[in-house]
């Protein structure tokens, strides 16, 4: 702090002989007066210019609109190879608002992933963009962004007029050649990959080919709505086996009666975090796709969701179904999982809705002993008072007369996974008065 006086004082004489006053005038207290003008003259200056408003504001309270889990690697003979392409990927908002961001992922990624632009729009149809809405986005004020391995990457917000459950159409141009590491492979929507070349600002994309994978894209943000549930699970979550293009998740009906049962200042974004395949406890060795473990992504895809308010858990069946007598899952095993992403949520202020396992006998992984395994976790979600509250999907999902299988009219024929029926069932049995943190 001295050191800056005796800077600034130093400073302030230097200015004294840009002024002129009489040796008559300049007495002892004027001549304080003007060394202390000089002074804050000299502060004014050594400050710099005025700062400016950025592109990248920090004021905004984000609300994800929508949201996917990343998994990685897919195989090297996936479709997921691009060279000098345009994606035009497709995703479905739950709230809306006036300004939008995206958040990019390269976390799995073990080089660096170069987006060359990248532009967002309402979908009109197919592979096109609505006129009058397409914008380009951003990167700190820069039209294209490098994202190093293992890091995501925000763009900078733009001025759009969402609606609620409005289709979106994301549009990233891909310079180089690109091995897509980091992506949800189980979207059920229709991708579109571009011929050669940046099509990222054409209203109507040029097709060479499509996907049914969302890679690199982890949500779709919204300024100024009241919070998230983000609902952390595997294919019942996912969606597996319901119809593609269709949005019939069940975290789909959640939102369309979020939007229709509440005041629109208090809808929250309802976000899907659910892989086919996921575990609580740990990971398919077999199945890189199948992502990390819940315990493992929890940081990724729950803590920094944006506006997260309540976590929804669904997950469990995968450890139980492929539980073998050499390395048996235990409920010991289960329970420890689950305390340690009630407390990790519970550290973020985060209320935790437990929902219990549904029935799959008949499914390729079914044994009598995992059965048993199942109604013991369940009677634990159920009476164990640890969760904030408790969604009985086993109760909407099973067959009354034969409680450990899905209700033939649920099953999607495989025994595991319900059909479009079963995930409306599901949501229209979520309760809309979500929890707050104890």
């Amino acid at each position: 702090m001295n050191r800056f006086l005796s800077f600034l004082i130093a400073a302030a004489r230097r200015l004294l002989p840009q002024f002129y006053f009489s040796p008559r005038t300049l007495t002892p207290a004027r001549r304080r007066l003007l060394l202390a003008s000089a002074m804050l003259a000299a502060a004014i200056t050594l400050a710099g210019p005025p700062a400016v408003a950025q592109s990248w504001d920090t004021a905004s309270h984000w609300t994800a609109s929508w949201g996917a889990a990343p998994a990685a690697p897919p195989p090297d003979a996936s479709p997921y190879a691009f060279n000098n392409q345009t994606l035009r990927l497709i995703v479905q908002s739950s709230v809306g608002g006036n300004r939008v961001r995206i958040r990019l992922s390269n976390e799995l990624g073990a080089t660096p992933l170069r987006i060359g632009a990248a532009r967002i729009g309402l979908r009109a149809q197919g592979s096109d963009v609505a006129p009058g809405t397409d914008r380009a986005l951003t990167f700190g004020g820069r039209a294209g962004v490098t994202i190093p391995a293992g890091a995501p990457a925000l763009s900078d917000p733009v001025e759009l007029n969402l609606p609620p459950l409005a289709q979106v159409a994301v549009s990233l141009y891909l310079p180089g050649a690109v091995q897509a590491a980091t992506l949800h492979a189980q979207a059920r929507q229709t991708g579109y990959v571009s011929p050669a070349g940046d099509h990222a600002a054409s209203a109507s994309l040029p097709v060479q080919r499509t996907i049914a994978a969302w890679p690199f894209l982890t949500a779709l943000e919204v300024d100024g709505m009241k919070g998230a549930v983000v609902v952390l699970g595997d294919a019942l979550v996912d969606g597996a086996r319901s119809t593609g293009d269709a949005n019939r998740r069940w975290t789909d009906v959640l939102a369309r009666r979020l939007q229709a049962g509440r005041d629109a200042g208090a809808r929250p974004g309802v976000i899907n975090r659910g892989i086919g395949g996921n575990r609580l406890l740990g990971n398919d060795p077999a199945n890189p796709l199948a992502g990390q473990s819940a315990l493992a992504r929890f940081e990724r895809d729950v803590l920094a969701t944006s506006g997260v308010r309540q976590l929804v858990l669904m997950i469990g069946i995968e450890d139980i179904g492929n539980s073998s007598a050499a390395n048996p899952v235990t409920l010991d095993d289960m329970v420890a999982g689950y305390r340690q992403l009630i407390a990790r949520a519970r550290a973020a202020r985060i209320a935790v809705i437990g929902a219990t396992l549904a029935p799959f006998e008949g499914a390729a992984l079914y044994a009598t002993e995992k059965e048993t395994l199942r109604q013991a976790v369940n009677a634990w979600i159920r009476t164990s008072g640890e969760f904030d509250a408790v969604f009985d999907a086993d109760r909407v999902l099973r067959d009354p007369v034969r409680p450990s299988r899905l209700l033939p009219a649920y099953d999607s024929g495989d025994h595991l996974h319900p059909n479009d029926r079963g995930y409306a069932a599901l949501g229209e049995a979520m309760p809309l008065a979500l929890p707050a943190i104890r």
